[in-house]
């Protein structure tokens, strides 16, 4: 015990012997358990419904991104999909509350919405046809995708006063649309119910004990429609900004294993012409102002819910289809994989970027479909991040953020650095938890310093020990030409783009050898995969 003492007080002590622009820092990785878990298909991303009408700030970044207007073949867009082997893609946003399915008997033509300036969110009622329908699971059958179908929460309610919507909801024409697409034998994994329509409410809201009651009226529907069938579907909601007591009465109204997600969106980076937002991505204190959401969710889970489990299922930045500036530039990955990684931490299961394409926050660029820095980012993490996540300890600059998890899909560990200073490169070494909890013997030679080992940025990975010829992975990214608002991204010193057939690029490490410190350059990322740093969890 006294020599772990040591071991973290030394750890803790070494950034302040290095030098200025370059820092030295521990990271201990606790290997002898996970602390969270996520869903294989983690990584996630939404198709919204906005129209090229759609503009904020004297710009109109939609184009033709619609669910309804979208080109479906264009073969990058197809191409981006596939390379997650899946993704998880999630359909909705602001408009699906004003969205009707042209099956059954809707009366009325099926038309795209046109611009209302005196209705809800400046739009009229949309309608999806059958067609398009087809249109869209033919895509994602093609490509892979897990699909999340976000519902319109408010036909049948009728506005009150102040956005507050009353009545129950009519669920003919949901019920009618979920029966078609059991009848095709389309996979929709999960329907999400309404959209920001919890707590305050963004444009209108529904009180919690009617809403409650819906929710349990979709699951009915849901029991008996599925119940003939080798599919089964999940019950997300509210798709709103966490609220506690609101989201803790809908799962104490709703009860026991009827909502199977608990769905929040984030947007903590604020308007999308906020000057200020290429500093708040930057800034640590900032950016970790969020986790009350993460850890109050999960909190709330454990505590009225535990049939239930935490997911994003939209989260884009800046609000009001993001900055012009920021959202669509290296510089915003930094805000993104901390999200993803902070999220983890709180066990959320499932993290979906608004968007895939649409609006300045598009993974994809609207017009031409080739990818923005953040699609490789995502793809990066996908690839190389495990559904188990790790604890660490972590010393010296909180301008270095680390996340652990266990490696995807083999032994191993990976760990995702993310350093967020303008100008200290830090040197970083990584240590095994578990070793600290061995016997004393294990570590400490008499004939030399304890400190001196330490300085030698020996990484100790367990009982398994290094031979010293063992190599790690490494994947670095950085801005080009240290343009950090420009829109191309290096990966280990090569430009990502598309190949000359428009599909993705590899994405390989480079290795080095395991024993060395990880340098992360200023505003830069870095994943590094220990293959064989022993994790009891991770084997």
């Amino acid at each position: 015990m006294f020599f772990q003492t040591i071991l973290f007080l030394v750890l803790y002590w070494l950034p302040g012997i290095s030098s200025e622009g370059h820092l030295d820092v521990a990271i201990v990785i606790n290997g002898s358990g996970t602390i969270a878990s996520n869903n294989d298909d983690f990584v996630c991303a939404t198709l919204d419904w906005w129209p090229s009408e759609k503009c904020n700030y004297n710009q109109c970044p939609w184009g033709g991104a619609s669910v309804l207007n979208m080109d479906l073949n264009h073969p990058i867009l197809a191409n981006a999909i596939k390379a997650f082997k899946p993704l998880r893609i999630r359909i909705g946003g602001s408009l699906q509350d004003k969205v009707v399915y042209d099956v059954g008997n809707l009366g009325y033509p099926c038309e795209p919405f046109s611009k209302m300036d005196d209705r809800l969110f400046g739009f009229s009622k949309g309608c999806l046809s059958m067609a398009r329908w087809d249109e869209l699971n033919l895509l994602f059958q093609n490509t892979g995708a897990v699909m999340t179908f976000g519902l319109n929460a408010l036909i049948g309610r009728y506005h009150v006063r102040n956005g507050i919507w009353s009545g129950a909801w009519n669920s003919s024409n949901a019920r009618d649309f979920i029966d078609y697409t059991i009848s095709k034998g389309y996979p929709v994994d999960s329907w999400e119910f309404g959209n920001e329509l919890s707590g305050h409410g963004i444009g209108a809201r529904v009180g919690v004990e009617q809403y409650g009651k819906d929710v349990i009226n979709l699951r009915s529907i849901l029991d008996e429609l599925y119940k003939d069938s080798s599919l089964r579907a999940l019950l997300v909601a509210p798709g709103g900004f966490y609220e506690q007591q609101w989201y803790s009465q809908l799962l104490e109204v709703s009860g026991s294993g009827v909502v199977n997600a608990m769905t929040h969106h984030i947007y903590n980076l604020g308007a999308g012409n906020d000057l200020n937002i290429k500093h708040k991505i930057i800034d640590p204190q900032y950016l970790s102002q969020i986790e009350d959401a993460f850890r109050g969710l999960q909190l709330t889970i454990q505590r009225h819910g535990p049939w239930s489990s935490a997911w994003v299922s939209e989260a884009g930045g800046s609000y009001n289809s993001g900055s012009p500036v920021v959202s669509n530039a290296f510089l915003n990955s930094l805000w993104y994989l901390d999200q993803l990684g902070m999220a983890s931490k709180y066990d959320t299961k499932v993290y979906c970027r608004q968007s895939l394409i649409g609006g300045n926050y598009g993974l994809l660029d609207t017009e031409t479909f080739i990818p923005n820095p953040d699609y490789y980012s995502a793809l990066l993490w996908h690839r190389v991040m495990g559904k188990g996540v790790l604890s660490i300890d972590l010393s010296g600059s909180p301008h270095l953020r680390a996340y652990a998890h266990c490696r995807k899909d083999e032994g191993g560990v990976t760990l995702l650095l993310i350093n967020l200073s303008k100008y200290a490169e830090f040197e970083v070494s990584v240590h095994n938890k578990l070793n600290v909890d061995l016997d004393d013997g294990v570590f400490i030679n008499k004939n030399n310093s304890f400190v001196h080992s330490l300085k030698r940025t020996v990484s100790w990975f367990g009982r398994k020990g290094s031979d010293g010829y063992e190599k790690r992975e490494e994947y670095h990214l950085t801005a080009m030409n240290g343009n950090h608002l420009g829109r191309e991204m290096l990966l280990n010193g090569n430009l990502l783009q598309l190949t000359e057939d428009g599909n993705i690029p590899d994405m390989n490490p480079v290795y080095v050898p395991v024993n060395s410190p990880v340098s992360v350059a200023p505003l830069s990322v870095a994943f590094v995969v220990f293959p064989q740093f022993e994790a009891r969890p991770c084997a």
